[in-house]
């Protein structure tokens, strides 16, 4: 699979695509723990923390799929980054701003969260076009995506926590919404991006949420967003008794650096059969995995399970993915692919929010014990909605959704 990636990359724009995409995501992918570590910097407490962590998230995913809409019928450069410019201007606020007045606080997560870029779905609409419409590479490219993103998960959390310990956890709010910007804009000015168009789609108010299959698979990463999410909380929590916070930043590195791992492997060869059974069993596992952190061992063991926490996430991501392409509606790809992001940042979100007043009242092994019951949720709801992501995908589904060129 690694020489198929390196093939993939070597097609003309993909390379470019993936990292700009991946770069302008950041801001998202470490928000949850800049804000954290920016709150309790300024003297928050874990509650405050979790709270604003919870309103960007909600933020985000009411504006993703809003925007994503927008991609679909105005294309990419006149949403995306102008999109990024205003939701680093919220983070700016905060950092300038900080917690007092609280309502300040609140509304900046609010703008940063809401104008949140669609890039995620935005990427995911653009490769089909990219790679000539061939099934297999698409496909693949969505593995490689997947794998790509625990790259930022593992370099994200050390990046904010070195530039929080170095300088001072405003300063890492600046520099990673910065070089989001900076990523956003080499997406929108590339070829691919500028000349996408999404394919006709029906007028019809519900847009991708009228496919039954799309909201089976989003209820249940609500949860696995839930589970990642609290394990933000948690990790610092856990961190702060052992008396250092860099250890926070290896939980979570290792956390991605499991994804990362299970990705590669997930990656390494051709799966036959129904996606949608093949999610089953990789959500089964991924809840599996998570239950072994609520015996919070020392740090060495700890990071160990924090990576073992993580080796199911980019397979099960990875597998969403193509069963978001079987069942989106023709012409709605970049907004179903945002409903999949929206309802993992709300389930994430919500996450954060249980999670700090578990800790408050149960400890760390509560905190961890909210991401073992997201895992659980996440795999009944897959169970309870068999036949309906059995169910033939609407017409037009998949990799015909995606999306076309057109001259400029």
């Amino acid at each position: 699979m690694a020489a198929g990636y390196a093939q993939l990359l070597r097609t003309r724009h993909a390379a470019r695509l993936l990292t700009g995409t991946l770069i302008g995501r950041l801001p998202n992918a470490t928000a949850p723990i800049a804000i954290v570590l920016f709150v309790r910097a300024e003297g928050g407490s874990y509650s405050l923390a979790g709270a604003l962590a919870a309103v960007y998230g909600v933020a985000n995913a009411v504006g993703q799929p809003l925007l994503g809409r927008a991609v679909d019928l105005y294309g990419q450069p006149r949403i995306q980054l102008p999109a990024a410019v205003v939701s680093a201007l919220g983070m700016l606020w905060l950092a300038l701003a900080g917690t007092d007045p609280v309502a300040g606080a609140y509304a900046a997560a609010v703008v940063a969260g809401l104008f949140t870029p669609p890039l995620e779905g935005g990427l995911r609409a653009l490769w089909p076009s990219v790679l000539g419409g061939r099934e297999e590479r698409v496909h693949t490219a969505y593995a490689m995506d997947a794998v790509a993103q625990e790259v930022m998960f593992t370099v994200g959390p050390l990046l904010v926590t070195g530039l929080a310990a170095l300088w001072d956890p405003a300063a890492a709010l600046l520099v990673v919404n910065a070089l989001g910007v900076l990523g956003a804009l080499s997406v929108v000015v590339s070829e691919p991006s500028r000349t996408w168009r999404s394919a006709p789609r029906e007028a019809h108010w519900l847009g991708a949420l009228r496919s039954g299959g799309l909201l089976a698979l989003l209820g249940a990463f609500f949860f696995v967003g839930s589970a990642l999410g609290s394990i933000t909380v948690a990790g610092v929590s856990y961190a702060d008794g052992h008396g250092d916070q860099a250890v926070y930043g290896w939980l979570m590195a290792a956390l991605g650096l499991g994804a990362l791992i299970g990705g590669v492997c997930y990656g390494a060869r051709s799966w036959a059969g129904a996606p949608e059974r093949r999610l089953r069993l990789l959500v089964a596992l991924l809840a599996v995995c998570y239950v072994p952190l609520l015996l919070t061992p020392g740090p060495v063991a700890m990071t160990a399970l924090a990576a073992l926490a993580g080796v199911f996430l980019a397979p099960s991501i990875a597998c969403a993915f193509i069963v978001v392409d079987r069942h989106a509606p023709v012409g709605t790809v970049t907004e179903a692919f945002s409903w999949l992001v929206t309802f993992f940042g709300v389930g994430s979100a919500m996450g954060t929010a249980l999670a700090g007043p578990a800790v408050e009242l149960g400890g760390t092994a509560a905190g961890f014990g909210v991401a073992v019951a997201g895992g659980a949720a996440a795999l009944l709801v897959l169970m309870a909605t068999q036949r309906v992501l059995a169910a033939p995908a609407p017409t037009g589904a998949g990799r015909g959704a995606a999306g076309v060129l057109v001259e400029n």
